[in-house]
């Protein structure tokens, strides 16, 4: 009969060490010892780990055959208190028993991971902290061969620059400031010999331009880099140094002005209901986890309308749930704002974090005891589209969250607010997408004329009584006073500011004869209408 099945912390290890396959490690090869033999306190420290790895989501699987056995030979070939223990050298020793048993590389694979996480969970027993995810620049490395001018120009722009830079991302965002200038500059330098700055010509920065292009790279990547360098010429114009005006007016490439794209309220149905389903059917604790942190998640990102940086930036503190309202601090540049909740997300979120499980920062967001990476709400929302046919990305729901909201009548000045817009004229691209307000015009007055035209009989509707909101127009009015506003925009607010004035119709009087003035409908509340049913508005 097989040996019955480990239950206790003591038998999974002692199973381990039973089982360890250790028929080819040497003789004189050092092998752990059991748990008996361990000094006092270090098996307080493996339950504590043991517990560690559960709550933050680690499957129960994995705990029980990786994670806890290489942990145990950590302790186990290093019998001293476990404050004691080299977090390099000793823990080095484990790997290195595990590699003279000529284990498969797989496995070996796996028993690194696993005492990469042990490490992790002893620098926070010992209030280290975890080590950064982000390799430090090496800027002598990344810079050899080009002009010492230029590294120093370069270096002193960086230091401006990276004021307004997020502290989470300062480590990716030098990585990227100094990828984009080098790309540019190399090519300058080593393919047309710019060696001093008044060596540059207009011709060259072309060349560039030709460079890219035939090397496959996309318009909108090669006018990201002529940005880039125009930046750091303006820069050294303002510190004194001698640009020529016409390096200045180089243009970007002309590129299409796609339309943002936001999923039809179809595909948010069929999407949202496969996000609930894996949420309620998910079986093993570990996967109930991360499919309860991937609702919440999808939540704040659809009806908050956050960015996905946003989310996983996201502080315990700056939660106010009661309020139904979180704070996104240090959003896109750099800017504070409100985000209100549906009761719909705030339940869950209160779902997750009743899950959330301990971790080294107060991150709202964790998986397996840290701060959330990139990609893992990005893979988690896409895997959920795919199963129902729905191509999504994080960012999408983010349009999708607006478009919604013009078109359930919220006025764009609040989605502006909303969504953390600097200008009106960025939210005015999704009245372009599909603005509802613009079709029930173009219905309407159709209907008028086919009605002129005896068409089609159109029966009298009830004429409301006048409701008007002052507070609201004068909101309005200011921000039709904005001389940067575009005819569209300025167009769309006097549309809202009648809408406010006259619900469907009013009746004015001259001399005798009535004139039945037609006027749009009153735009609904927006955290209601987020809550709400995802249909738009019909004619």
């Amino acid at each position: 009969m097989p040996p019955r099945a480990a239950v206790t912390l003591r038998e999974i290890y002692a199973y381990a060490l039973t089982y360890a396959h250790d028929k080819k490690l040497p003789p004189d090869a050092p092998r752990p010892r059991p748990i008996d033999e361990w000094p006092e306190g270090n098996f307080a420290l493996y339950e504590r780990y043991q517990a560690w790895l559960l709550e933050g989501g680690t499957s129960e699987i994995a705990t029980r055959t990786i994670y806890l056995p290489i942990a145990g030979h950590v302790l186990g070939l290093n019998l001293k208190p476990h404050p004691e223990i080299d977090l390099e050298a000793d823990l080095e020793r484990a790997y290195a028993y595990v590699q003279a048993k000529c284990a498969g590389p797989d496995w070996l694979d796996a028993c690194r991971h696993g005492i990469l996480l042990f490490q992790r969970f002893l620098r926070l027993e010992r209030g280290l902290g975890l080590p950064t995810a982000c390799q430090p620049f090496d800027l002598a490395a990344h810079t050899q061969g080009l002009p010492l001018w230029l590294v120093n120009e370069l270096t002193r722009f960086q230091h401006i620059q990276q004021r307004n830079w997020r502290p989470e991302r300062l480590e990716s965002s030098i990585h990227r400031f100094w990828s984009g200038h080098l790309r540019t500059w190399r090519f300058l330098v080593e393919e047309r010999q710019v060696l001093q700055l008044a060596d540059l010509r207009r011709a060259h920065v072309f060349d560039y331009v030709d460079f890219r292009l035939n090397g496959g790279h996309s318009v909108n990547g090669v006018n990201g880099d002529i940005h880039t360098l125009r930046s750091f010429l303006i820069f050294l114009q303002e510190e004194g140094a001698p640009v020529p005006q016409s390096l200045l007016r180089i243009r970007g490439l002309k590129t299409p002005e796609p339309l943002p794209k936001f999923l039809p309220d179809e595909q948010v149905k069929r999407l949202r209901e496969q996000i609930e389903r894996q949420a309620a059917q998910a079986v093993f604790p570990s996967h109930r986890r991360i499919q309860i942190l991937t609702r919440a998640a999808f939540y704040l990102l659809w009806q908050g309308g956050m960015r996905l940086g946003e989310v996983e930036d996201l502080r315990l503190e700056d939660l106010d749930l009661p309020n139904q309202r979180l704070t996104v601090r240090r959003g896109k540049s750099l800017k504070d704002r409100t985000v209100f909740l549906t009761a719909t997300a705030v339940a869950a979120v209160q779902d997750y974090l009743a899950v959330r499980g301990p971790g080294a920062s107060d991150h709202v967001f964790l998986y397996r005891n840290q701060a959330l990476r990139k990609d893992l709400i990005r893979a988690r929302i896409q895997i959920a589209g795919d199963a129902v046919g729905v191509k999504v990305y994080p960012h999408r729901l983010r349009h999708t969250c607006a478009t919604q909201l013009l078109n359930a009548g919220c006025r764009i000045t609040s989605i502006q607010k909303f969504l953390g817009h600097k200008k009106l004229n960025t939210t005015m691209i999704y009245a372009k997408a599909h603005d509802q307000t613009v079709a029930d015009d173009y219905y309407a007055a159709m209907g008028r004329i086919e009605q002129r035209l005896e068409i089609v009989p159109v029966e009298p509707e009830d004429q409301p009584e006048p409701d008007p909101e002052q507070e609201e127009l004068l909101s309005l009015t200011e921000h039709l006073a904005q001389p940067e506003l575009s005819l569209e925009a300025r167009l769309l607010l006097v549309a809202q500011m009648r809408a406010i004035l006259r619900r469907e119709a009013s009746v004015m009087a001259v001399g005798e004869m009535p004139i039945s003035v037609v006027i749009d409908p009153v735009p609904i509340d927006c955290e209601r209408a987020v809550e709400g049913s995802c249909a738009p508005l019909g004619p």
